[in-house]
């Protein structure tokens, strides 16, 4: 068995690409213990040599896998650290020609995964005296905007889960973090969505410098490294040429 008692310690979700992987680099980097936490193995892997994270093959929406992670964690430990970022959208239709498959996806992604994860390792975090949950959400779940509506449904749901779970566990000392990215070029959120990497390039054309997810992952460490009495309630991060979810810049 593990002690990492001693250090700070972090089980970090969608682990296996885009921000979820920057972001058990970035805490990696720091010393940080971090269990990386996602469905394909095969990259988690391959994330477990290059940085040291301990990998650990899960569906977060599959109650059986929350089971087995929590154990596994418990067995190395435990964590102090919750870093919700497993997540992700599909399709642009409206609601008019919305498909029902879709909606569910996410929404049991987005919101009963990141529900199923922290109700099972709260008790821990309570224990620690000083727990922290984190939950990447989206400007998404701010603003609706034509064409999102499955996605905005999702995130407004995390969103509005997040600002309950931080009213709920203030006694307990644990702080509930939200971080809401705007536009972040990644390697397969927009082509996941759309299913097209033509339409998915679209999204980012003439933008100048949108966010990365090593951007988003340097505020997720800086948030859950800052003193424990120092709660980030909300943080919404955009490249600069995106001044709203109605407003992009695009110079070509």
């Amino acid at each position: 068995m593990t002690d990492v008692s001693q250090k700070k310690a972090a089980l970090v979700t969608g682990a296996s690409s885009g921000i979820g992987e920057a972001t058990v680099r970035a805490l990696a980097a720091e010393g940080w213990t971090v269990f990386a936490v996602a469905r394909r193995a095969e990259r988690l892997a391959a994330l477990e040599k290059e940085t040291g994270a301990v990998a650990i093959p899960a569906d977060i929406s599959a109650d059986d896998d929350v089971s087995r992670l929590l154990a596994r964690v418990t067995e190395a430990g435990g964590i102090d650290t919750l870093v919700n970022i497993a997540g992700g959208a599909r399709g642009a239709d409206t609601i008019g020609s919305a498909r029902t498959e879709d909606w569910e996806w996410m929404y049991r992604v987005n919101v009963l995964g990141t529900m199923k994860l922290t109700r099972a390792f709260l008790p821990m975090l309570r224990a620690t005296g000083e727990g922290t949950v984190l939950n990447l959400t989206s400007t998404a779940g701010l603003a609706a905007y034509e064409g999102g509506a499955g996605y905005n449904a999702a995130k407004f749901a995390q969103h509005a889960m997040t600002s309950a779970l931080r009213l709920e566990e203030a006694e307990h000392n644990v702080r509930v973090i939200e971080v809401a990215p705007g536009l972040v070029q990644t390697e397969e959120f927009a082509l996941n969505r759309l299913g097209d990497s033509q339409a998915a390039a679209k999204i980012y054309h003439g933008v100048d410098k949108p966010l990365t997810a090593g951007d988003v992952a340097d505020v997720v460490r800086y948030a859950v490294a800052a003193p424990h009495h120092v709660n980030l309630d909300q943080i919404v991060i955009r490249p600069v040429a995106q001044a709203s979810n109605y407003k992009m810049v695009r110079r070509a």
